[in-house]
């Protein structure tokens, strides 16, 4: 009993020290917080001073931070509005301290995307995820894996891939088909989704979880999705912004608990991978059965020197092409149908191209020659990425002093180019740019629009280094839907954008899935 008496008496003196220690470091951290904050916010004012700035409320900032939680697509509407009075550039403030340059002119858009390679520090929310991939890592290894990974990208690379398009989009029909039968209206983001992740686990793996039947049960696509959201909430929770303060919140340790199950699958992956590659010898791979999967070229790239990838660093371009592919396109497919449901005259002339590349087939399944016949549905493909891109911002931060319209920008401001603007500005669109016209790209009308006009990839040297590959799955599953399917939307379901990580719809996007006679 002694000993018991002893060791209680202990442990209640050391929590009893440790708490006030704790609150002390907890209180150091805030206010080294607080200053930070204050100095950035005093940085970016004296930077961004010489450029337009709308009305700027003390504490919100430029954006109204209440009208956003009752209507979260308010935000890009005030988009609009700003792009319309400052057709250039403006400045924009989040709260009191986030300050940063809006970049919505293609002239600029292309002097920033050009010129300025690091991202911003809001990516780095990312960085506990995806490590140092193509999307975070900079300078010389940005250049070097860029280099290392164009190989998996070329088209003889993807071209196997249709097979999985076909295989999965199999999956995604036969789910839609009890809607259909049923009559009933389905909100497809969430399948499209599942659909894009269970592609790209398929290409970036060789490995099928079926997660389009399990769905977010699985650990693994539940840990992804959850994620993702996680991201989204921190970024606009001021407080949560320094790495030690969410680190210690319910969210932070959701966050950690989470990418380290993702990392441990992904870990496990890799190893087997390894170890099938060193039996099978690298002049046995693609032949046969199997195809080469980019988790066979990261395992194989090397330099003139004979270095490859490090497992992490495989490890994180595969989680990288995994966040990366499959959300930002399945919001790009989803769009799309928006669109041709809304417009069903440009979707019978769709339909119309999509069954005479059918003509004479055997089964449902298209080839890879067939991709490159449908013209016109990557005509309405883009259009649907200009009005509603998938990535709306792409953020930049500067290293040197850099100058723009004649003003001098210093080292570390930041600049956003906001591609939804970009996309609506009608200076560059003309006056009717909020309506959906398939023909802005035409083969004729492209040779005419500047190149940083329509960037739902991004431009310059860090441009989507998979946007190949994202426009061909796109391709193969519109035209096998519109095969099997005339879309229609519900007309009592409102469909209004909300800016994201990706351009998400508020309250998803519902449509009917009619069967063609």
């Amino acid at each position: 009993m002694a000993a018991s008496n002893v060791l209680e008496n202990v442990l209640g003196f050391t929590l009893q020290n440790l708490l006030p220690v704790t609150a002390v470091l907890l209180l150091v951290t805030l206010v080294l917080a607080a200053v930070s904050l204050w100095k950035e916010t005093r940085f970016q004012e004296k930077a961004l001073a010489p450029f337009p700035c709308p009305e700027r409320h003390w504490l919100q900032g430029t954006v109204d931070l209440k009208r956003i939680r009752k209507n979260p697509g308010y935000v890009l509407e005030q988009m609009i509005e700003l792009v319309q009075r400052h057709p250039r550039c403006y400045q924009q403030w989040i709260g009191p301290f986030r300050g940063c340059l809006m970049v919505v002119h293609p002239e600029l858009a292309k002097e920033v995307l050009k010129t300025i390679e690091p991202k911003s520090r809001v990516y780095e929310y990312l960085r506990p995820w995806l490590g140092d991939g193509l999307l975070l890592s900079k300078d010389e290894k940005w250049r070097r894996n860029r280099r290392l990974l164009t190989p998996a990208f070329h088209f003889e690379i993807l071209r196997p891939y249709v097979r999985i398009y076909n295989r999965a989009t199999d999956v995604f029909l036969e789910k839609m088909s009890s809607f259909a039968q049923k009559g009933e209206a389905v909100e497809i983001t969430k399948h499209l989704s599942l659909l894009t992740l269970d592609i790209i686990l398929q290409c970036a793996f060789s490995h099928n979880i079926d997660c389009q039947r399990v769905g977010d049960k699985h650990p693994y696509v539940g840990a992804v999705y959850a994620l993702c959201q996680l991201i989204m909430s921190r970024v606009g929770t001021p407080w949560m912004h320094l790495w030690p303060m969410y680190r210690l919140t319910a969210e932070g340790r959701k966050f950690v608990r989470l990418y380290n199950l993702v990392h441990q699958q992904a870990d496990d992956i890799i190893k087997e991978r390894r170890e099938v590659l060193d039996k099978e010898g690298r002049e046995k791979m693609g032949r046969g059965s199997r195809y080469l999967d980019f988790l066979d070229i990261l395992l194989t790239a090397r330099d003139p020197d004979g270095e490859g990838l490090t497992d992490d660093e495989i490890r994180a371009e595969v989680d990288t092409f995994l966040f990366e592919g499959h959300d930002t396109t399945a919001s790009g497919i989803s769009w799309s149908l928006y669109c041709l449901a809304k417009h069903p005259g440009h979707q019978d002339r769709v339909r119309e191209e999509v069954d005479m590349v059918w003509a004479g087939k055997d089964d449902e399944q298209l080839t890879w020659q067939d991709i490159s016949k449908l013209k016109y549905l990557a005509m309405c493909m883009k259009e649907a990425m200009r009005l509603y891109p998938p990535v709306p911002i792409v953020s930049r931060r500067t290293t040197r002093d850099f100058d723009l319209m004649g003003h001098r920008l210093p080292a570390g401001a930041t600049l956003n180019i906001n591609t939804w603007c970009l996309h609506h500005n009608p200076t560059v669109w003309g006056e009717d740019f909020m309506e959906y016209t398939p023909d802005r790209f035409s083969s004729e009308n492209m040779k005419k629009m500047d190149a940083y006009a329509f960037i739902p990839f991004s431009a310059g040297p860090r441009n989507c280094i998979g946007q190949n590959f994202a426009l061909n799955e796109e391709k193969v599953v519109i035209a096998r839907i519109l095969h099997r399917y005339k879309v229609e939307l519900v007309p009592d379901h409102h469909v209004a954008p909300v800016l994201e990580l990706v351009t998400r719809a508020v309250n998803g996007i519902k449509v009917k899935f009619i069967p063609r006679g």
